[in-house]
């Protein structure tokens, strides 16, 4: 197999997971501004929210206006599952809870790196592998990766909020080639989605690897 000159990875159920779930997050933030909800009620109803949600793709906005878009793409989700799960209206200030957990999801705190990455960060970087992230996550994948350990070992970001496209759509991934000045072929894409991912990536022309996090 001849060694590409970029391996591209996909952020989330990737490189790093939530802990425990984000049902348990969203549950255990709630329980600080008295709302009591189960955090498999949670999971639940955030999957079906998030599954529902438009892409995280900002076409028209400004640089700068962005990071609101995001926060407003977030609140939209996280208001859709407090009232799946029949709680909102047990919510003195939803604004105040909501920014709390946007924050805390901008922190290492929720966070763990899965056991087999750093070993392969380091091993693709001694082999001269440039190295980049590509993913549907928003601006505060700076700020996570700085905090995880992981930021120095990345020569590009790419993220859907900022590329005005997200996978599988392969302008996204022609994006994050050029940042390598990277013909398709000669890159990896390794994720844990099958459709954005794996499939996205062939689509686009790169080698689309699946990682089963599961």
């Amino acid at each position: 197999m001849e060694r590409p000159k970029v391996i591209f990875l996909d952020a989330v159920g990737t490189l790093f997971g939530v802990k425990g779930s984000v049902g348990e997050v969203y549950s255990q933030i709630a329980q600080e501004f008295e709302v009591t909800v189960s955090a498999e009620t949670l999971n639940r109803t955030f999957i079906q929210s998030f599954k529902a949600a438009p892409p995280p793709i900002f076409p028209d906005a400004e640089p700068q206006d962005i990071p609101q878009l995001e926060f407003e793409w977030w609140r939209t989700i996280a208001l859709n599952t407090f009232e799946s799960a029949g709680v909102i209206k047990q919510f003195s200030d939803f604004s105040a809870f909501f920014s709390e957990l946007y924050i805390h999801f901008g922190t290492a705190e929720p966070w763990f790196v899965y056991p087999d990455v750093l070993s392969s960060l380091i091993s693709w970087q001694r082999l001269g592998i440039e190295l980049g992230i590509l993913s549907n996550f928003d601006s505060r994948i700076y700020p996570v990766l700085q905090s995880l350990g992981l930021s120095n070992y990345f020569q590009s970001v790419t993220i859907s909020t900022q590329a005005c496209a997200a996978k599988p759509d392969a302008k996204i991934f022609a994006i994050a080639l050029e940042k390598h000045n990277c013909l398709p072929e000669a890159a990896w894409h390794i994720g844990d989605s099958i459709i954005e991912d794996y499939q996205g990536a062939k689509a686009a022309g790169l080698r689309g690897i699946w990682i089963n996090r599961q």
